[in-house]
């Protein structure tokens, strides 16, 4: 996949407007019962970068990006600030944020994970796009060390181990993290007068599967 492993910048991001939607095909019936169905395993975030520009110097900062990117041609990571963190969105990641599943004594590789719980109901998001420095794994209680006993693949969110987890032994995880994205508009139009008024460019950004 087309895919540059840089971060919109972040002073541009905040203040944006953003979250998760999903697709849902509802069919009406005779007797006045819906059948409802997806088919959306996972949801798919959009937002726009437009209500984050402050200034004129914010516009360049963009329309640079934009070209580099090519328009919807490269994807690139996109800060969430409303959504950024393995735990809360006011604490530091801690090791055991996540249970991403327990080990079998053969398998190496595990995928990040987070975990939207409410009541009975829960949805497990892959976590493709670390931040790298971010991520502390543990095994139980006991928390390991990067590049000592575990990798952590940026680019696809993979945690591998030195050697495969005991059976049964629970494997966490904590970490900050990017959306994977695209701009999903081939054309930026901006004018300084609308600026300085406070209209701001409609920059639309929808998020990518890698």
């Amino acid at each position: 996949m087309d895919f540059h492993e840089i971060r919109f910048p972040p002073s541009l991001s905040f203040g944006s407007v953003g979250g998760p939607q999903r697709r849902t095909d509802v069919v009406s019936l005779t007797n006045g019962f819906e059948e409802r169905n997806t088919p959306w395993a996972h949801s798919r975030r959009i937002y726009d970068a437009g209500l984050g520009m402050r200034s004129i110097d914010d516009i360049q900062v963009l329309i640079a990006f934009f070209e580099a990117r090519m328009g919807q041609m490269y994807g690139f990571r996109w800060k969430d600030w409303s959504d950024y963190r393995s735990g809360a969105a006011s604490a530091a990641p801690v090791f055991d944020d996540q249970s991403l599943g327990f080990g079998n004594g053969v398998q190496e590789a595990f995928q990040l994970v987070k975990v939207y719980r409410s009541g009975a109901q829960e949805y497990r998001r892959p976590i493709t796009k670390p931040v790298a420095g971010s991520v502390r794994v543990g095994l139980a209680q006991d928390e390991l060390r990067e590049g000592v006993e575990y990798e952590v693949d940026a680019a696809r969110g993979v945690i591998r181990f030195d050697h495969p987890p005991d059976p049964g032994v629970e494997i966490f995880a904590g970490y900050e993290f990017d959306v994977p994205v695209r701009f999903d508009t081939d054309r930026i139009l901006t004018s300084v007068a609308s600026f300085q008024a406070g209209q701001v460019p409609n920059v639309p950004v929808i998020e990518v599967r890698v």
